[in-house]
């Protein structure tokens, strides 16, 4: 089995790094099995195609345009998931959206993908995030451990982490 936990966005313009954020803090304060895979993605595009090919999970990390009020956490699934790469963000989205056309075209499009973010605040230049979407970060990671343990795969608190 091969999983990825993907974390997407630009850390230099505030809440648009929230995914980048969320991969870095479950890194820290999780373990997990070896064939998941964190991968902050930044505003990577086509150099991500050979880590996505054929994973039988994809987890995207990542600010949403889902016209929730701010800071709202959401899940996409499924037939929601092609939603996500319809309201573009910001250029990372549109190499992600490229990646995955290519994955699909080579049949090598991930299994399962989910998409796991929060309704972002504020997109301007600024290397921290709004204290609402800062905020919910703890929720987002949540939200990932919570999607892994749905797919049976157990993610360990780092001692350090609780100390």
């Amino acid at each position: 089995m091969r999983v990825i936990v993907l974390g997407i966005g630009n850390t230099i313009m505030t809440d648009e790094g929230v995914g980048v954020h969320a991969v870095e803090a479950l890194r820290q304060e999780f373990s997990l099995p070896e064939f998941v895979q964190i991968i902050d993605g930044g505003t990577s595009s086509m150099e991500l195609l050979d880590d996505l090919a054929d994973v039988d999970l994809l987890l995207v990390v990542d600010a949403v345009q889902a016209g929730k009020p701010e800071g709202t956490l959401v899940r996409l699934a499924d037939n929601e998931v092609p939603v996500f790469f319809r309201s573009k963000l910001s250029p990372h989205q549109i190499g992600l959206s490229d990646v995955m056309a290519s994955l699909e075209f080579v049949g090598q499009f991930p299994k399962q993908m989910v998409v796991i973010g929060v309704q972002a605040e504020n997109f301007e230049l600024g290397l921290k995030m709004t204290p609402l979407i800062e905020s919910r970060l703890p929720g987002l990671v949540a939200m990932v451990v919570a999607e892994l343990a749905q797919h049976g795969i157990e993610a360990l608190p780092n001692q350090l982490a609780l100390a």
